[in-house]
């Protein structure tokens, strides 16, 4: 009974400092509510479209101009212009006007009909991977497409049948079944990775500040006195309406994108408490251990921001990790947000059970229990430590 009124009494102490203290209610609730729906809106079509190509036709002839409008009714690209020569399209790329362009050289017609396979190109640009591939993806098939369809004419007039078109012109059907995501939406894969992984950039940063406000403005002697020098107590009362206020971010955007926006989830809506459970408490827990290891209001804020930083990165959503260096792939394993995406896409996209993550879910149970490594040291730091700006 004694404990929980120590608990109680810290806790209100620590609801007056939120309250007062306006970096809590911008770092805790406005920015991350913003967050929140910067990405989803920004994302809200899922893919882009109507990204700028050009077309250079030296040929200028009906098929040449048919394949034109066909890669201008694509659903990803619109051709915005048409140049007179490759030297103008490719200062148009470099000016970023258009991501790419078809050229078409003088004679295609003729060789297509006399049967010589005319070359038509292609270029575009990597500067924007997204936007170089979709828009590689839809010349490619126009031009396929536009041999295709000279080929089904010309085989027409010689008399044979649609199925021994097909079969000439596509021997083999690919039956394309993407898991998970048919859609291809990038609003689906990149905000369920980089909206938790800002999240918890905010947990680790408001931990490590929390406890740094209390060595720097002299506080954490009282602090500890309210909890009769038991640091379990006080750690407990401080971080217990935080923890609260996260869970409430995390399950509001769990049920924004969820329910409202309709992402897919295959897995138990009980999976998703939980996890949003554990990335709440495995980022304020790895960011207790950061001050502990340095009780410095500045390095432990600097250690923590780098590390969530880094953590998008390492997550293995843009870049899959099994294609890093060893050395890499060993390191992102320290990141609490890889377990997260882990445990993510293979409960909650996937919907498979969570035994096939029992590792990841191991590791964010580490990562909650990392304060246990530096309690000491952080009562010993709030009891002699004298701050040094």
């Amino acid at each position: 009974m004694k404990y929980i009124r120590q608990i109680y009494n810290i806790m209100l102490r620590e609801l007056s400092i939120l309250r007062l203290n306006h970096i809590y209610r911008f770092c805790m609730v406005l920015f991350p509510i913003f967050v929140i729906f910067f990405f989803t809106s920004l994302m809200d079509k899922g893919v882009p479209t109507q990204l700028p190509v050009g077309v250079v036709d030296l040929d200028n002839t009906t098929t040449t101009r048919a394949l034109s409008r066909r890669l201008d009714g694509f659903q990803m690209s619109k051709v915005v212009a048409r140049y007179p020569s490759l030297t103008e399209a490719r200062r148009a790329i470099q000016r970023n006007e258009i991501y790419g362009f078809l050229y078409i050289p003088k004679g295609t017609s003729e060789k297509l009909i006399a049967g010589r396979q005319p070359k038509i190109s292609y270029y575009y640009t990597y500067t924007s991977i997204a936007a170089g591939s979709m828009v590689m993806k839809e010349m490619k098939t126009i031009s396929t497409l536009g041999s295709a369809a000279f080929g089904q004419a010309t085989m027409r007039a010689k008399g044979a049948t649609d199925r021994q078109i097909q079969a000439m012109l596509q021997p083999i059907r690919v039956d394309l079944h993407q898991i998970a995501n048919p859609w291809t939406n990038y609003n689906v894969y990149l905000s369920t990775m980089i909206v938790p992984g800002v999240i918890m950039l905010f947990i680790l940063l408001i931990s490590t500040y929390s406890l740094g406000t209390e060595l720097k403005f002299a506080t954490s002697k009282k602090w500890l006195e309210m909890a009769d020098n038991n640091i379990m107590v006080a750690m407990i009362g401080k971080f217990l309406p935080q923890t609260v206020i996260w869970l409430a971010i995390v399950y509001g955007y769990e049920w924004y994108v969820f329910c409202h926006l309709g992402f897919p989830h295959l897995g138990s809506p009980w999976i998703l408490v939980l996890l949003g459970l554990m990335q709440v408490l495995a980022s304020q827990g790895f960011g207790i251990f950061a001050f502990g290891l340095m009780p410095s209001l500045r390095m432990s804020m600097s250690i923590s921001s780098l590390w969530a930083v880094l953590s998008i990165s390492m997550a293995g959503s843009a870049f899959p990790v099994m294609g890093m260096d060893g050395a890499l792939q060993s390191l992102s394993w320290l990141f609490p947000l890889r377990h997260y995406w882990m445990m993510y896409q293979t409960c909650v996209f996937n919907g498979f059970s969570l035994v096939e993550s029992w590792f990841h879910f191991s590791a964010l149970a580490a990562f909650m229990l990392l304060p246990w490594l530096v309690i000491k040291k952080i009562k010993n730091a709030m009891l002699t430590y004298v701050y040094i700006p």
